[in-house]
């Protein structure tokens, strides 16, 4: 089956729907006009019964009655006891008095009926043209035939319809350019849309949808277009970069792990301490390497929306104590000084998620402190909620540059620099976390004076 283009098939259904008017009124015109004609005709004289049944009560009804017929243009006829007493002298293609048989038959039957009026349509004996009688009792033995010619509706409906025929091929030739019109103006800024999501199905995420259409819900398809152009084209970026920064967190411990399982077989399997030391790192860096698995695998899952949080009742001064004695080992080594301020408060949430957010955010602190080698963190009792903050000494981040923090990967710097713990992917972890919680969550930042990440807890939520 051939599939037509918008433009045919706009084109098509406005010809038709103007094919489709045009020939109903003037179908509707030739089929009724005789019906309404008539029907006119008939409360014409109906209403002239009225004014007959008046004049007939005067003196000089027949005077009155030879004006009334002349300008009505109808014939009268008025009888008693089946003799006219009174007929028009108006004489006209409508005239049609009781000289013919057929009228004498239905004027004799109205009269012997006792009936107050009948309507009904002969044809006249002398014109053979249509036409219409309508009788009425006027008083105790007197009627009144009022007829009327139908004819010049032939006549009528003849010049209606070449008129309508003509007329019609005009609206159709009218309909049919303002159909193609009509067409092409809808279709000419679809067709630019198409083209340019061919250019974007090819990975061309420059394009720009803009076709300056003022049709409304065209503007709202670019304008939605442009959107996912954009979005598309960031998350392409994204994946590029997560490719590569997790090739390089892979290729570096495995590298590492290469190496020295080459030297522990090679050189150092005989020498106890070296061998020791070439194990540890091997070990070091197999868990490095699942711990990049573990987070990229748990922020598919909640990014996925397939994570459950399993709430429960539990301390969080007491969570956050524990994480921090995690990093102890690295305190003692490292020098890295971790300032606490804490109070007793119990949360409802999941614990084991909350933990994983804490310990992101301090290692993170840890990656990006200043030369004191300092962390601050402080829990807050705030009047509709509490606050939890993870503050480090560090250079800062750019105002312009904050927004992007929590993406996976994302520096400030745009150059790759691999942390010393952990793998990039902390607080984008932390963002889907705490979204899943529905807790607030933010950064705040000055150049050259350190990062405060913070989440609060509304009290209500405690149980």
């Amino acid at each position: 089956m051939r599939k037509s283009s918008l433009k045919e098939k706009v084109w098509f259904y406005l010809a038709i729907f103007s094919l489709v008017i045009v020939g109903g009124i003037l179908t509707l015109q030739i089929l009724s006009l005789d019906l309404y004609y008539e029907l006119n005709k008939t409360l014409e004289i109906k209403s002239i019964s009225k004014k007959v049944l008046n004049a007939y009560n005067e003196n000089n009804y027949q005077e009155i009655l030879d004006i009334l017929s002349y300008k009505e243009d109808v014939c009268i006829e008025i009888m008693t006891e089946n003799i006219t007493i009174y007929s028009t002298d108006n004489i006209n293609r409508g005239c049609l008095i009781s000289t013919s048989e057929d009228v004498k038959k239905y004027n004799s039957e109205f009269i012997s009926s006792n009936k107050k009026n009948i309507t009904y349509r002969v044809i006249n004996p002398k014109y053979k043209n249509k036409t219409l009688v309508y009788g009425v009792k006027i008083s105790d033995g007197a009627y009144a035939f009022i007829s009327t010619s139908l004819e010049p509706i032939n006549s009528t409906v003849s010049v209606l319809k070449s008129q309508l025929i003509f007329i019609l091929i005009i609206v159709l030739v009218f309909a049919f350019i303002i159909a193609y019109t009509i067409s092409k103006k809808i279709s000419k800024p679809i067709e630019k849309i198409t083209e340019a999501s061919k250019e974007m199905s090819k990975g061309n995420y420059n394009v720009t949808f803009g076709t300056g259409t003022d049709i409304k819900e065209i503007n709202e398809l670019e304008d939605t277009l442009n959107s996912a152009t954009i979005e598309l084209s960031k998350t392409e970026s994204i994946r590029r970069e997560l490719l590569a920064n997790v090739s390089h967190d892979l290729k570096t411990p495995l590298t590492l792990i290469e190496a020295n399982a080459e030297m522990v077989r090679d050189l150092t399997y005989k020498n106890k301490e070296k061998r020791e030391k070439n194990l540890d790192t091997i070990k070091e860096e197999v868990n490095r390497l699942n711990l990049l698995v573990e987070d990229i695998l748990d922020l598919s899952k909640m990014q996925a929306n397939s994570v459950k949080l399993n709430y429960s009742k539990f301390n969080l001064n007491e969570v956050i104590k524990t994480i921090i004695e995690r990093f102890d080992v690295l305190c003692e080594r490292d020098g890295y000084i971790i300032d606490y301020e804490g109070f007793d408060y119990f949360i409802c949430a999941d614990k084991k998620k909350i933990e994983q957010v804490m310990y992101n955010l301090i290692n993170n602190a840890i990656n990006y402190t200043g030369i004191d080698k300092k962390i601050y963190i402080k829990l807050i009792d705030n009047k509709d909620f509490i606050r939890v903050e993870v503050k480090d000494t560090g250079s800062g981040i750019d105002t312009k540059d904050l927004k992007y923090i929590w993406d996976k990967y994302y520096k400030v710097d745009k150059k790759y620099k691999r942390v010393n713990y952990g793998t990039g992917l902390g607080l984008s972890i932390v963002k889907n976390i705490l979204i899943l919680h529905n807790f607030k969550y933010g950064v705040d930042s000055k150049k050259d004076f350190g990062t405060t990440f913070y989440f609060e807890i509304k009290k209500e939520e405690k149980m």
